[in-house]
């Protein structure tokens, strides 16, 4: 039977997902409505908070990522109420979640923060493991302790990071574009920071000052949670060992333009009769053209190759966790699987929200925005959906915020800074666009895209102290036609001009 929808004076405000998304969200809805409960039903013991937040100019921010556990928010926010558990069911008709533990509880209105979950080239082979979260990541570097070879398969942040970290194992790199790093760079780009992977790491480790809570020797909770840890920081390798079992720095082969055909463990292998291939030395001596060595699982790639492993890393990019909500909701979808949101947040049922990775942004973007699943975003995302509900639930109108104006991000890749402004892979703009560059090696790398005159993105690595006076060029779509050639020509300082 039809269950009567409860009075809206009953429900609460509820976020699902203890990741960056929906702690921001948790937590400003806190702050705007500090006499009533808010609650955070998130399967993990620990949360994510943002911590040490810089702005950095007008919409690029830097801060990090901490791993807390729950009384920490609860106790800086007494109005926050933590529901340790799954999610097992959304009744969007009757306004309520049924959580894992076997209780309903009844919103007004809901934001899903449930973040993503890794793709893997293969489910339940013991040889393949995702990095996503803490754990996988300390399930990683315990099987890294005992490993001579292993392949890393994608080209998204945490392969870079992961490739450039590893030492004292050979890495077999694919990847399916021509060059790493392909979300984040051009060629160009990607072949100036290889030349830093070939190079040894003369750096020391700087200490981190963070403290880490770790969800190790924890009951894993019933509703395979799993996979439903949140995402790793930007600096999530730190503070983690990552030594294989040889002793040398660097060994990386990178196999461009191909992806995984089929994954054999050791003894399929042995019956299928096939040859796999050593590391690749340096290309002068080829003798070698068969591996001795006996592997645990071996990979056969579309370019016909095969090499074998002691295991696999899936680091292949992450669909969003929609999966508890989608049973008897007719929620809009977007392509990648996201749960589609409007220019307020809101999702195609009603009182439901969306922030971070699992939503896919539907309203119409800036010309120099686009959604990318990064902690920047998730942040944003879920700070201004917080905003949207109150005003909601006030009757009042919200304006979009100013972090969607244009895509900024900065991050590290190989020690060096990065910042990444508006369309700075020239995404969307067709042939119609041109480039320019100014590249001082190992020092420094600037692109612009330009358009009509107009500067439409940048990539920026190193510390190059250009990304606020970009961000301005961009932002106000300045027409630096008179320039030409010269825009980026080190003596001329364009700071003069439009701050």
């Amino acid at each position: 039977m039809e269950v009567a929808r409860p009075p809206s004076t009953m429900g609460k405000f509820v976020v699902v997902g203890g990741g960056i998304a929906g702690v921001t969200c948790a937590e400003q809805l806190a702050i705007q409505f500090p006499s009533e409960d808010i609650l955070l039903v998130t399967a993990s013991p620990v949360i994510k908070a943002v911590t040490n937040f810089k702005q950095v100019s007008k919409v690029l921010e830097e801060f990090d990522v901490e791993e807390q556990p729950k009384t920490m928010l609860e106790n800086r926010f007494p109005n926050i109420k933590i529901i340790e558990s799954g999610v097992k069911q959304l009744k969007s008709k009757e306004h309520c979640i049924l959580t894992g533990d076997g209780s309903q509880h009844v919103y007004k209105k809901l934001c899903l923060c449930a973040g993503a979950k890794p793709k893997l080239i293969c489910e339940g082979n013991p040889y393949v493991l995702g990095i996503r979260d803490t754990d996988s990541a300390q399930e990683f570097q315990k099987q890294l302790t005992k490993a001579k070879r292993i392949m890393i398969i994608g080209n998204g942040g945490i392969a870079l990071e992961l490739v450039y970290e590893i030492e004292g194992c050979e890495i077999i790199w694919a990847i399916k574009d021509k060059a790493i790093g392909n979300t984040f760079f051009d060629a160009g780009a990607a072949e100036f920071l290889t030349s830093k992977l070939i190079a040894e790491k003369p750096e020391a480790r700087i200490a981190h000052k963070r403290t880490r809570y770790t969800t190790e020797g924890r009951k894993q909770t019933k509703t395979g949670a799993g996979n439903m840890g949140s995402a790793l920081g930007p600096d999530w390798h730190e503070g983690l060992n990552l030594k294989g079992t040889k002793e040398f720095s660097h060994k990386i082969h990178i196999e461009t333009m191909c992806e995984v055909k089929k994954i054999y463990l050791q003894e399929e292998f042995r019956i299928s009769k096939k040859k796999s291939l050593p590391f690749p030395r340096d290309h002068s001596n080829q003798s070698v053209t068969t591996d001795k060595e006996i592997w645990p699982v071996y990979v056969e790639l579309t370019n016909e190759k095969i090499y074998g492993c002691d295991f696999i890393v899936s680091a292949t990019g992450v669909t969003p966790n929609t999966e508890p909500f989608l049973c008897g909701n007719s929620f809009d979808l977007g392509e990648d699987g996201g749960l589609k949101v409007d220019a307020h947040m809101h999702t195609s049922l009603s009182d439901v929200y969306a922030a971070g990775d699992i939503c896919t942004a539907s309203w119409r973007p800036s010309p120099v925005w686009q959604q990318m699943r990064l902690w920047t975003q998730a942040r944003q995302m879920g700070w201004y959906a917080a905003k949207c509900m109150a005003a909601a639930s006030l009757g009042e109108s919200t304006d979009m915020d100013f972090s969607f104006e244009l895509f900024a991000h900065v991050t590290k890749f190989f020690n060096y800074k990065v910042v990444l402004l508006g369309k700075y892979n020239a995404q969307g703009l067709g042939s119609d666009h041109e480039l320019m560059l100014r590249c001082t090696k190992g020092q420094e790398y600037i692109k612009v895209v330009m358009q009509n005159g107009r500067m439409m993105g940048a990539v920026l690595i190193g510390e190059t102290d250009l990304e606020e006076t970009f961000e301005n060029l961009i932002l106000n779509q300045t027409d630096l036609s008179s320039y030409g050639e010269d825009l980026l020509d080190p003596n001329i300082d364009l700071e003069d001009y439009f701050d």
